[in-house]
């Protein structure tokens, strides 16, 4: 088993705020930047069929690094934590272009994923297979709705938030009779991660929950008041250019 495909770490210590780290900052940056200024020229239906099924390899093959060097556990290995959720959003709104689908892609991946950039839950540094992984799949995660957002013109609206509310508390029980089932804290919903995270300062447990709650539905507005729709005239060029908008 070559290094960067084991489990072993101590030639890959990941160390917070690194040169790898502000790397893969500065890579969103710039990533993000590219995709609004080229908004009018890289609406391209392979290309985004093809970022879904890297998306789905990366993942795959985490699992497989995962069977391979015995380190998948039912506690911590199920696609259940945020990230997971927005990965698997990601890839069907890659494929389908389902609007309602980015309603709530949007909010869980520039909410989730970006905290996950800022402070990551990471043990391999640059460059083990898992390092390339993790910055890989939270990166097309902020960018998949970035990319609908400016190059489709897709607009969350207030309806979007309270469907991204609802979609999270349908979907809490679910998860927290799961980590009582096997032990685990998917969505941190049983205790705080060890690492530093924003989590540190919404109180202690449950009510870190609650607090959580307060503080999605304020950021989820936030979000929403710089990318919603702006004036008539844009309204009218959105609806549009989605009616004219194909498969191709």
């Amino acid at each position: 088993m070559p290094n960067w495909f084991g489990r072993g770490n101590k030639e890959y210590i990941f160390e917070m705020y690194s040169l790898s780290q502000f790397t893969n900052i500065a890579i969103l940056i710039l990533g993000s930047a590219c995709i609004y200024l080229f908004r009018n020229k890289i609406k391209w239906r392979k290309a985004e069929v093809g970022a879904a099924f890297s998306l789905m390899f990366f993942e795959l093959t985490y699992h497989f690094w995962m069977h391979i060097n015995r380190i998948w556990e039912i506690s911590s290995a199920l696609p259940l934590e945020l990230c997971n959720i927005s990965l698997i959003l990601s890839i069907l709104l890659l494929l389908t272009r389902k609007k309602v689908i980015y309603e709530i892609l949007l909010f869980t991946a520039l909410l989730g994923a970006t905290q996950a950039l800022i402070t990551p839950i990471l043990d391999y540094d640059f460059p083990h297979f898992r390092f390339f992984h993790f910055f890989y799949t939270h990166l097309m995660i902020i960018w998949v709705p970035l990319y609908f957002t400016w190059v489709h013109l897709y607009r969350p609206t207030l309806w979007s938030v309270v469907k991204l509310f609802v979609f999270l508390n349908v979907l809490m029980p679910f998860i927290m009779m799961i980590n009582k089932l096997v032990g685990g804290n998917y969505m941190f919903l049983s205790h705080k991660p060890a690492t530093a995270s924003l989590l540190n300062i919404l109180g202690p447990y449950p009510w870190y929950i609650i607090s959580m709650e307060g503080l999605l539905i304020t950021l989820s507005l936030l979000l929403w008041l710089i990318f919603r729709e702006k004036g008539a005239k844009t309204s009218h060029a959105v609806q549009h250019h989605v009616n004219k908008r194909t498969f191709y």
